[in-house]
């Protein structure tokens, strides 16, 4: 079955960095586009970034672009979110997700099939 183990999240000072990590298993991970969504407590879902299944395509949200970086490691099943400059914005429960099949990722969550349990990510003033 498909797993998504997401880690790294923690509590950070504002003009920290985190870097979370997405383990996957139970699927052709370098066949499938990856993304990463965040929710903050009381607001809907939001994109935060996608990477092709190659990794040679990525994109963010303008909330991020600048400060946050995807990648992915195929021969690991593993996809990565580096976060520089954090915000107490950026304070959220961070989902990494599939999307199977597809070549490129998707800023639409309902593009995704199958999504972690999310870490969550604090960021003090």
């Amino acid at each position: 079955q498909v797993q998504l183990v997401e880690s790294g999240g923690g509590l950070v000072q504002a003009g920290g960095s985190l870097r979370l990590s997405c383990a996957a298993s139970g699927f052709t991970f370098s066949s499938s586009a990856m993304g990463w969504f965040r929710q903050a407590p009381g607001k809907q879902r939001e994109f935060v970034a996608s990477i092709s299944r190659s990794g040679g395509s990525t994109f963010y949200a303008d909330s991020v672009k600048g400060r946050f970086t995807i990648s992915r490691d195929n021969a690991k099943n593993t996809v990565y979110l580096q976060m520089n400059s954090l915000k107490p914005e950026d304070t959220a429960v961070y989902s990494c997700a599939v999307r199977s099949t597809y070549s490129f990722g998707s800023s639409r969550a309902r593009d995704y099939d199958y999504w972690g349990q999310g870490t969550q990510v604090t960021v003090s003033s």
